[in-house]
Order: C-alpha cells, then structure tokens, then sequence
C-alpha cells in the first residue's frame, strides 16, 4: 500500500545521508527483543517495514524476508521486522501485531487476500517470522495542515519536486493534500526515512550506516546485501 505510488519515485540517499541505524524508532519489540539496534553493529542490518493489513507485504514481502534471513543469517545479516501504520490505524495496531506472531492470524485486507490465494489454514499463516519484530513509534498526529507543511512534506517524499512541471506539481501537491487529511497518527520511522508505503525495506551496512530505502519489490536488494557483506569498510 502506497501513499502515492503514481507520482512518488525513490527518494534520494544524499537526502538522508546522515541518518543511521539508530534512527529507527522501535517503540515495542513484540518478538526476540528487547534488544539495542546499535548491539547489531558488526553485522548488515535489513529493516523490513510492513503493516498488519497489507496484503502484498504478506504475498512477497515477508516470504522474501524469511528467504533471505534463512540464506544470509550465517553470514552476517541481521533482519528486523517493523510494523508500522500510516493508515487504517484501527487495524495496524500492536495488538493485532501481537496477535500474528501469537497465532499467525492475519485481518482485514490481508486475510481476504491470502484466503483468496489459499494461502492460509484454518485462517492462519502457516509460516512464521523467525527474525525479531517491533513496531514503530506511533503518536497521534498535532501539526496543523498548512500550505506549508504539504509543500514540505511534498519535497521530502520527492527531491526532483522543484523540477516538475506545474502540472505535475499540483498533482503531487493534491494527493499529498489528500493523504495528510486523512493522516490522524505520525509513524516516526515510516516518516524519517521517507517511506512511500508499505513493504518497504531500509538497509545499512555493518558500521549502521544508510546504504539503501526501497519500496515495493526491490529487483537489486539480494545484491546490494551481498555487497554490504562483503564490504569491511
């Protein structure tokens, strides 16, 4: 689930290039915490942003996160799960987040899709996430809509803004007027990074500096991981 997947392209790393591990936001660890994100230092770090009611985050997502984990964990990976919720917050909740890890079961959006793919028994996963799980720091939202702020929020989520077209411009401007409406809580790491929706994944190499943000299925993420690895700068 996207915020505005039409006009929003992949933010720029120089945008964010002194942000490191320790800006994630992990407000409660649900499963294998609690634990000091800086502690994975020494280690290539993958932070897997999902939420609860996300269908496409349990399509691929996730799955690929388990893959990866079984295949690089040896090596020096280390995979976080993070729910976050920038929308539908009475279902992105940490007890429905609780409630998946307890039981494997799934709701909303998310459960009518994996039931439509025959992905579930007895409307449960049957698989589970075998990397530590937190969720975001979620707060109610108090800053007030202003031209100012949807312009800045705009350019944030989009560094080429102030080179579109006015036509594209407004387009922007229009569906970042729109989600912001609507937007009644504030995910802080969702919003730090720049997150365009969910699954979204954010990558740092062993010393927990920023080396990747990508949202939706990320054709170079294997690569980019093995390159972490292998790196001993």
């Amino acid at each position: 689930m996207a915020v505005s997947a039409s006009v929003l392209t992949a933010f720029s790393l120089n945008t964010m290039s002194n942000y490191s591990l320790s800006d994630v936001a992990i407000e409660t660890w649900v499963q294998g915490g609690p634990m000091s994100l800086t502690d994975l230092l020494g280690s290539v770090v993958l932070v897997d942003v999902f939420q609860v009611n996300c269908p496409g985050c349990f399509l691929y997502a996730l799955p690929k996160a388990i893959q990866l984990h079984e295949h690089y964990h040896d090596k020096g990976l280390k995979i976080i799960g993070l729910a976050t919720a920038f929308e539908d917050y009475d279902k992105n909740t940490l007890g429905n987040l609780e409630r998946l890890l307890e039981t494997g079961e799934v709701i909303g959006e998310t459960l009518k899709a994996l039931t439509h793919q025959g992905m579930l028994t007895d409307g449960k996963l049957e698989w589970r996430l075998p990397f530590p799980v937190g969720m975001d720091r979620v707060r109610p939202e108090t800053e007030a809509l202003t031209q100012e702020r949807i312009i800045g929020y705009t350019r944030n989520c989009l560094p080429g803004f102030d080179g579109l077209s006015e036509e594209r411009k407004l387009t922007a401007l229009n569906q970042i007027r729109n989600y912001l409406q609507q937007k009644t809580m504030k995910a802080e790491t969702f919003e730090r990074f720049a997150l365009q929706g969910t699954p979204s994944s954010i990558l740092f190499d062993r010393k927990g500096h920023l080396q990747n943000v990508a949202f939706g299925q990320s054709e170079n993420q294997q690569s980019l991981i093995e390159q972490c690895l292998k790196s001993t700068e």
